[in-house]
């Protein structure tokens, strides 16, 4: 069983700067196609100062950055049990490439179901820029089998 007491335990905070490179690569992988994310010219004449974050880039960049990984350890997880339920994001504004993102993630919930067969792991998480100006709120469900 999962503690429950590390409910509203905050996690480390995790920096990644925007890197274009990146972002152009992430774009091809999910099938976009719109030349803004992978263009600098397109970009700027659609009105952006840079190219922008692609649509749930800031999981994977979090992912990059070993928020999983200390997660994982915090929990006490065996990785080969762990399945991602559920992803969701809420936007509040646009990031682009050269900008600096720290996401700071807290657990919010830790829940059972089938009598102790499945538990559930609930993860809050607020992306800013580095401005401080909220970018995107992100909220994950890990489920752990057991």
């Amino acid at each position: 069983m999962i503690d429950r007491s590390l409910v509203n335990h905050e996690l480390t905070a995790s920096t990644m700067l925007m890197e274009r490179g990146r972002l152009k690569f992430f774009a091809k992988a999910i099938g976009e196609t719109d030349a803004i994310y992978f263009d600098e010219a397109a970009a700027r004449a659609a009105g952006h100062p840079d190219l922008p974050v692609p649509p749930t880039f800031l999981f994977g960049a979090e992912l990059d950055s070993g928020g999983l990984e200390k997660l994982m350890q915090l929990l006490k997880l065996d990785l080969r049990k762990l399945l991602h339920g559920e992803q969701e994001f809420t936007y509040h504004r646009m990031a682009y490439a050269g900008d600096c993102i720290t996401v700071r993630s807290t657990i919010t919930d830790i829940y059972d179901k089938k009598g102790g067969a499945l538990e559930f792991v609930v993860k809050q998480s607020r992306a800013t820029n580095q401005r401080d100006e909220l970018v995107a709120e992100l909220r994950a469900v890990l489920v752990i089998r057991h």
